[in-house]
């Protein structure tokens, strides 16, 4: 490409031959919006999900004890998060059925996402208090990321970048279909 026709520039007001991936949808991560500001339930994303329709609160299966959501700024497509409905921050509050019904939900996660889009591993984990990196840090919650060989491409590397594949919409309706089967 020719730096002189392209439509991009540099900081300083030079062309430059970089092409861009808009996601502008992920200001809204960045700059902490939704992010409750502290411990309280009251602001709290995964107290309000619960409250909210199924496809509205992108809830992709109901338990007793915990629910299944997909995460609003996902690592991949139909990253999943098994939250406890009660307001609690660490793992060791967890009662034994809260933490029997988390990890049958992510048995159940797994089963379904390898059924659905024929995932070939998984990242599963709870980043415990900001300094562990918990981006919500006041709710309990366990991630689910489906991974595939090979799907760590150049664009979160060198871009700065993830690329989804489908909306959150469409993901959400795939994987609650097919929770049960």
């Amino acid at each position: 490409m020719d730096p002189a026709r392209s439509a991009h520039q540099d900081g300083i007001g030079r062309p430059d031959e970089l092409e861009r991936l808009w996601t502008p949808y992920r200001m809204a991560y960045i700059r902490g919006e939704n992010k409750p500001t502290g411990p309280s339930s009251q602001e709290c994303p995964f107290c309000r999900v619960p409250g909210l329709e199924d496809p509205d609160g992108l809830v992709v299966h109901r338990g007793e004890t915990a629910y299944v959501v997909l995460n609003l700024y996902p690592y991949s497509s139909g990253h999943l998060m098994v939250c406890p409905y009660r307001h609690i921050a660490d793992w060791t509050e967890t009662t034994d059925e809260e933490a029997v019904e988390i990890g049958r939900l992510t048995k159940e996660a797994m089963r379904t996402l390898r059924r659905v889009s024929r995932a070939e591993g998984f990242n599963i984990g709870m980043n415990q208090g900001t300094a562990g990196g918990a981006g919500i840090a006041a709710h309990l919650h366990q991630h689910v990321v489906p991974r595939w060989v090979g799907d760590a491409n150049f664009m979160p590397i060198i871009g700065h970048t993830k690329t989804l594949p489908q909306l959150l919409t469409d993901t959400r309706e795939l994987l609650a279909g097919a929770w049960d089967a």
